[in-house]
C-alpha cells in the first residue's frame, strides 16, 4: 500500500466536530468511532452505553479473519488456495455430490464466487451447518458470479478448525492476533453443531478491529515482523470480483477481494453488518473504524461512508485551520466527544409526533424533547399508570402495564410465566438487561400522542439490532404492535398484541 505524502493531512476539531454532527443528523445508532492518521490516533470516542474495551458483534467481519486464518494455512502448505473444498470434507462428499460442487475451490469461496447464490445452512438449520454446502442443490457454475454466501465462509472456518485442532480465533491469536495485542477476551459464536462461525459469529473489542486495521495499513508487518506474507495479503485485499450488480449502494459496488470488500476512494473494506467497518485508505494513510447499528435504516451504511469521504477526504480544509486551532476549539471536542450517546427516541421523533402532544409553553423542557408523560392526574390522555392489562390471545404474553416518573418508565410484563422488567429513559437511553435473553440493552419511550407510547431498545449483546413496541391505551384496554430488527431470535416480539383492564370482566 503505497503512500504519497501529498495526500496524508491533518484535521482540525471543527472537522471533525462537523463529522459527529453529520452523523448524528442522519440518526445512526453509533457505538464507536476510532480515526487514525499515520497510525495515530485522531479521535476515539464512544456513544454511551457503549465504552472502551466492550466485546461487540462483529458480524461478517468474520470473513476477514477467515480468510486471513486460510492464508496462513496455505502459506504452511497445509491447504491449497486452488484444490477443491470437497477435497477436505470427504464425509459430505459422494458419487451424489453435484459437479459444480465439486468443482469449486477455496478461492472460489474466498471470492465469493462459489456455486451458492445464498447461504446454504438458512434453508435447514436442523442440518448441519456445514454439510449444508455439499449437499443444497448449486444455483450456478462456481468461479463466476459473485454472491454474497455466509455458509461458503462458515465452511472455511470449519476448514482451518479441521486443519489445526482448535477453534479458528485461538489459532489466529496464536500465529498472528496476539502478537498485535488483540484482546484475550475476544471469542466465537458458534453454531448449533459446535462449529465457530466464521462468518458472523466474532465477539471482540472496536479497539480489536483498530488493530487489525492497522495490521492491514502495514501490510502485515508489526513492529519489524512480518505476520503474513506481504504478497498473499496485498492479494486477498485486491480486486478479484465485480459487486456492481449485487451491491445494495454504491460504497459495496466497487468490488470484492478474499472476504474483504473494495470501497470508493480506493478504500480496503471489512465489513460487518449494521456498520461494523474497518476502513483502510493507504494513499491517505487514513484508518477509520466503527462500531453501530444500521440494520433497518435504509442506506445508513453509505451515509457513513459519505460523511467520511466529505469530511476526512475532501481537499476543502486549509491546513492553517489545523495549526491555529485554539485550546477553546479543541476543548469544544473533548466535551462533544465525552458527551456523545445513543439517542433516545425522543431526540428523533418529536419534530414529527402529534401537536397535541405539545406542551404550549415555548420555554417548557417536554417542548425540547418531546417526553411528554401522560399520568393519572392529566385529563388529556387515558389513565394507564401502573394499570395490568390481561393480554388475550397470545402464545407468548399474558399481561403487562406501563409505569412512568419525570424522567423514567418500565414495562412490566409477564412472558411465558416469567416476570418481565424493562426500564427506559424519556430523555435519554439507560441500560439494562433484556428480560429473558439477559442481553445488555440500552432503552428510551416517548408519548407520540396523547394515546400511542414507543419504546425502542437497542441490543447491544451478542445480538445487536432493535426491538420496537408501540402501544395505543384506550379507556380500558391496550392495543400493541412490536417489531424486532435482528436475525434469528426475540421472534416473540413481532406482530400485534390485544389486553383489556384486569378488573374487565
Amino acid at each position: 500500500m503505497n503512500t504519497s505524502p501529498s495526500n496524508v493531512r491533518d484535521y482540525s476539531p471543527q472537522t471533525l466536530l462537523a463529522l459527529l454532527e453529520r452523523l448524528r443528523q442522519a440518526h445512526i445508532p453509533m457505538h464507536s468511532l476510532h480515526i487514525l492518521q499515520q497510525g495515530k490516533p485522531v479521535l476515539e470516542a464512544y456513544y454511551a452505553p457503549c465504552k472502551k474495551g466492550q466485546l461487540h458483534r462483529m458480524f461478517s467481519v468474520s470473513k476477514s479473519l477467515t480468510a486471513l486464518a486460510i492464508l496462513k494455512l496455505h502459506q504452511a502448505g497445509r491447504v491449497s488456495l486452488d484444490a477443491s473444498i470437497c477435497a477436505y470434507f470427504p464425509e459430505y462428499t459422494g458419487k451424489d455430490t453435484h459437479p459444480w460442487i465439486l468443482r469449486t475451490t477455496l478461492r472460489d469461496m474466498l471470492m465469493m464466487r462459489s456455486c451458492h447464490a445464498s447461504t446454504t445452512y438458512k434453508f435447514d438449520k436442523d442440518q448441519d451447518w456445514v454439510e449444508s454446502f455439499f449437499t443444497v442443490p448449486p444455483t450456478h457454475k462456481p468461479g463466476t458470479v459473485f454472491h454474497y454466501d455466509t455458509s461458503a465462509s462458515h465452511t472455511l472456518c470449519a476448514l482451518v478448525e479441521k486443519c489445526t485442532g482448535r477453534s479458528m480465533l485461538d489459532y489466529l491469536k496464536d500465529v498472528m492476533l496476539r502478537e498485535i495485542g488483540w484482546s484475550e477476551a475476544s471469542y466465537m459464536l458458534t453454531d448449533p453443531f459446535g462449529h465457530s462461525m466464521g462468518g458472523s459469529g466474532l465477539m471482540a473489542t472496536a479497539e480489536d478491529l483498530v488493530l487489525l486495521g492497522k495490521l492491514l495499513m502495514q501490510e502485515g508487518c508489526w513492529k519489524g515482523k512480518q505476520l503474513i506474507p506481504r504478497d498473499l495479503l496485498l492479494d486477498a485485499l485486491a480486486w478479484h470480483s465485480a459487486t456492481a450488480v449485487t451491491g445494495p449502494i454504491t460504497g459495496e459496488c466497487q468490488g470484492y477481494g478474499y472476504f474483504f470488500w473494495r470501497g470508493e476512494q480506493d478504500a480496503r473494506i471489512c465489513y460487518g453488518m449494521g456498520g461494523q467497518l474497518i476502513l483502510c485508505y493507504p494513499a491517505r494513510e487514513l484508518l477509520v473504524v466503527t462500531t453501530a447499528d444500521t440494520q433497518g435504516l435504509s442506506g445508513a451504511n453509505q451515509l457513513i461512508y459519505d460523511a467520511i469521504h466529505q469530511f476526512l477526504l475532501s481537499e476543502s480544509e486549509n491546513p492553517g485551520t489545523v495549526l491555529n486551532a485554539s485550546e477553546t476549539d479543541r476543548e469544544a471536542l473533548r466535551q462533544k466527544v465525552a458527551q456523545l450517546c445513543i439517542d433516545p427516541v425522543a431526540a428523533i421523533h418529536s419534530r414529527s409526533c402529534s401537536p397535541r402532544v405539545r406542551n404550549e409553553s415555548p420555554s417548557a423542557a417536554p417542548e425540547a424533547t418531546g417526553a411528554v408523560n401522560y399520568l393519572d392526574d392529566r385529563t388529556d390522555g387515558p389513565r394507564i399508570q401502573g394499570r395490568i392489562y390481561r393480554i388475550q390471545d397470545s402464545r407468548f404474553f399474558q399481561d403487562l402495564s406501563l409505569e412512568l416518573s419525570e424522567r423514567e418508565g418500565v414495562l412490566r410484563y409477564t412472558l411465558n410465566g416469567a416476570h418481565c422488567r424493562l426500564p427506559f429513559g424519556l430523555d435519554r437511553v439507560i441500560p439494562g438487561q433484556f428480560p429473558v435473553y439477559d442481553m445488555f440493552c440500552a432503552s428510551s419511550g416517548m408519548w407520540l400522542d396523547e394515546h400511542t407510547f414507543y419504546i425502542r431498545t437497542h441490543l447491544l449483546d451478542t445480538s445487536v439490532g432493535g426491538i420496537y413496541i408501540q402501544l395505543y391505551f384506550g379507556e380500558r384496554d391496550v392495543t400493541v404492535f412490536m417489531k424486532k430488527q435482528e436475525e434469528t431470535l426475540f421472534t416473540e416480539y413481532t406482530g400485534h398484541l390485544y389486553g383489556i383492564l384486569a378488573d374487565e370482566r
